[in-house]
């Protein structure tokens, strides 16, 4: 096992003090130290609300759906046994709900219409929880059918009897209990018997109470209809969850592990495709397509093929332009496994297995996808084989992840990105030397690496990935700050806009600037590939305002985008003359404007050394 040393252990405790200084600060300026009680389904718990959500459902966020319309006053609250005051609803993160909710919101739009006033609130509040409709869930039978969202040609194909045996591995925390039985009996209703050997549930340190007794008492019932099919692996702690997919991946003994999560339904014949890929090599780790379940009606809506690609800062996304319509059942090849994988588990093993030194999700796919692409394995996505999950609804504070992804991410650079690990660091906006910071210990992976014999990341790019396009010629980036005030930042603006601003700094990436050794001033965050959306600062020649327009485009049409620009100097149009500056509009408000110089000065958060990128990095990288 790839074990992490102790600098992850203090990085991990300086982290989770600053997060619990962070949220005591918010709550007592919001109040929120009185608990409201509630009273659902005639038991009682505590119910702990607050704030700092940004997640979405159907492109509205559960704050506005509890702020749409009809105010109802609700009475002191009392809440049933889905878990204690101390731990599940301290893991969650809620909006303060006071003594009101709002019930005639689009969250009722397709469903609830028949349901009470008290019905409704309490809808809300266990969407509030869980990020989903679990009123609505609780009604549901556990083996209810889905549509079939497979390709129509994928109905015709045949697979043999004799295939590979099935683990099947949950992984969980505080679920809704009728969600997790539904994803367990999808999974034995839809694989062939013969072939599912374990489904093993691995529970992240739930507090929820009705996954403890209640569960144990189902997960009984279960084994004595399918002779001790399931097993039930309880962490003391919270792990996370490539910690908790290890666990699992530890007792499994089947040819073919595959790992989802508590809130997935498995279509028809979804496993038979992995299975029969796999038998025929076994070096490919296999991804189904995701389809979607509605978080307020629990459709499913079905997933477009897409495959899976990454960012530089290795954070996982879609990728649907990639992917060959022509021939809608062949197994698309991806740069990366989705959330949910299949693999041989003796290549798994082969390979090094999981990486526990992946303190939180995201990165940790693009991490295995790496090293499976570069170390003789391959990655691909089966039409044919459909799951239906429930989109992630409640999200963590950005203080709390944004650390880990970055830890996350430094130490994938390291390991398997040789010379091109700089594009991680600009991403991330970190210095390209003397960063200081931590990424964990790396040699064990290192030394796989060279005994595997791995392929470097160079031919990644060519023969996997070539989405991606490496800038070489970066020399500053960061924020860009302008002598009139220090305080304020260049900033993109409104996304939907053309106009960039100047905004208190706040060292998010839509105040990152990149300036290139060729003049062009690329604003916002840097995307860097094929279907680029990186906007270049351009002068359009008339009137005083800057424009942002996609690079791709300036190029093509001939724009003003080139700057003269050095440290502590002017920036200003090669093309038109005009220096762009700052203009003050009204105490505490500026304007970028373009005009004859009058002398500002403006400096960037980081330079590269001799204004060149190579340089700086050749003594780094690992090679080509």
């Amino acid at each position: 096992k790839m074990l992490l040393g102790k600098s992850p252990k203090v990085f991990l405790i300086g982290l989770a003090l600053l997060f619990v200084v962070h949220v005591i600060l918010f709550l007592y300026i919001k109040g929120i130290f009185q608990k409201p009680n509630i009273q659902i389904h005639g038991k009682e718990k505590t119910y702990s609300p607050s704030s700092g959500d940004n997640s979405t459902m159907e492109h509205q966020s559960q704050w506005e759906i509890l702020h749409d319309l009809e105010v109802v006053n609700m009475p002191p609250v009392k809440v049933e046994d889905r878990g204690d005051d101390s731990a599940f609803l301290k893991n969650r993160i809620h909006h303060k709900l006071q003594k009101k909710v709002f019930v005639q919101s689009n969250f009722f739009q397709n469903w609830g219409e028949d349901l009470t006033k008290d019905q409704k609130i309490q809808a809300l509040i266990l969407f509030s929880m869980y990020g989903y409709n679990v009123y609505l869930s609780d009604q549901l039978p556990l083996n209810r059918s889905i549509p079939d969202t497979r390709p129509f040609r994928c109905l015709n194909k045949k697979y043999p009897l004799q295939l590979p045996t099935l683990s099947v591995v949950i992984t969980f925390g505080d679920e809704a209990l009728s969600v997790l039985q539904r994803a367990i009996t999808s999974i034995i209703n839809r694989t062939p018997s013969h072939l599912l050997k374990e489904l093993i549930l691995v529970d992240d340190f739930s507090s929820n109470e009705d996954l403890k007794e209640d569960l144990d008492k189902q997960i009984r019932l279960y084994n004595l209809k399918y002779s001790g099919l399931l097993t039930l692996i309880r962490h003391t702690k919270r792990k996370g969850v490539v910690s908790a997919r290890l666990s699992g991946i530890q007792v499994a003994t089947a040819d073919v592990v595959v790992f989802l999560d508590g809130h997935t339904e498995v279509n028809v014949e979804w496993a038979e495709p992995i299975l029969a890929r796999i038998q025929k090599d076994h070096t490919v780790i296999v991804s189904p397509i995701i389809d979607n379940i509605l978080s307020n009606t629990l459709e499913v809506d079905q997933y477009p093929l897409t495959s899976s690609g990454f960012d530089w800062r290795l954070y996982g996304h879609y990728d649907y332009l990639s992917v060959n319509l022509k021939d809608d059942i062949i197994p698309i090849k991806s740069p990366t496994i989705t959330d949910f994988f299949a693999a041989s588990r003796t290549f798994l093993e082969e390979i090094g297995s999981l990486d526990i030194g992946m303190l939180f999700y995201g990165v940790e796919k693009t991490e295995l996808s790496l090293r499976v692409w570069q170390c003789g394995g391959k990655i691909e996505i089966l039409p044919c084989s459909r799951v239906a999950h429930f989109p992630q609804t409640i999200e963590p504070s950005p203080l709390m992840i944004l650390p880990l992804m970055k830890y996350n991410a430094l130490q994938v650079a390291e390991v398997w990105m040789d010379k091109y690990k700089y594009m991680v660091y600009l991403a991330w906006n970190l210095p390209l030397e003397s960063h200081g910071m931590d990424f964990g210990v790396v040699s064990s992976w290192i030394e796989l690496r060279k005994k595997l014999k791995c392929k470097n990341f160079d031919w990644y790019l060519r023969n996997v990935y070539p989405v991606l396009m490496p800038i070489q010629n970066i020399v500053g980036y960061g924020a860009m700050k302008n002598s009139v005030n220090e305080m304020i930042c260049m900033d993109q603006g409104n996304i939907e806009g053309n106009t960039p601003t100047m905004n208190h700094c706040n060292g998010y990436r839509q105040q990152f600037v990149y300036y290139h050794l060729t003049g062009e001033l690329y604003v916002g965050p840097l995307n860097a590939d094929i279907y680029s959306s990186d906007r270049c600062l351009t002068d359009p020649g008339e009137g005083w305002k800057p424009e942002l327009v996609s690079c791709q485009d300036a190029t093509l049409k001939k724009l003003n985008m080139y700057w003269n620009f050095k440290q502590g100097a002017s920036i200003t149009n090669k093309d038109t003359n005009r220096c762009l500056e700052v203009s003050k509009r009204s105490p505490g408000s500026h304007i970028l404007v373009l005009q004859k110089c009058t002398g500002q000065r403006w400096t960037i958060q980081h330079t590269v050394r001799n204004w060149g990128i190579s340089s700086t990095l050749s003594k780094n990288g690992n090679g080509g």
